[in-house]
């Protein structure tokens, strides 16, 4: 009996990661399968940024340019998904997603789901594409 219930919890806690939902969905695109925010607007990548950053480095006009994908409540890291600090446009500290290391950022160029205007601002701002 101690075995079936042993093997009940391991079934259950290996089908619940497996239905683990990211924070962010994919949608084909102009430059290809990107992804995309659950509104379905584009998400972006800075240059200035290093990889495994533990907070965002756009600031200021920056952070209003390009708000941050923000974290839900109780939103945890899993995967090649991490969640690292940020300071929002109102100079609140906050919580925003990170994909692979890099923190996400939509842009307010862009008006409707799929729009990638900000791909190439600056030279440092591009579209995450979906592995």
């Amino acid at each position: 009996m101690k075995s079936i219930i042993i093997g009940l919890a391991v079934a259950l806690a290996t089908t619940t990661a497996a239905f683990a939902m990211d924070p962010a969905k994919t949608m084909n695109t102009t430059l290809g399968k990107i992804l995309v925010g659950e509104n379905g607007m584009t998400l972006y990548t800075f240059d200035k940024d290093p990889s495994g950053t533990a907070t965002s480095m756009c600031t200021g006009k920056c952070i209003a340019n390009w708000p941050p994908f923000l974290t839900g409540q109780g939103a945890m890291a899993e995967g090649q998904w991490t969640i690292v600090n940020v300071t929002d446009k109102d100079g609140m500290a906050t919580k925003m997603w990170a994909y692979d290391g890099k923190p996400l950022y939509y842009y307010v160029g862009d008006s409707h789901p799929g729009d990638v205007s900000g791909n190439g601002v600056g030279n440092v701002w591009h579209v995450v594409h979906a592995q």
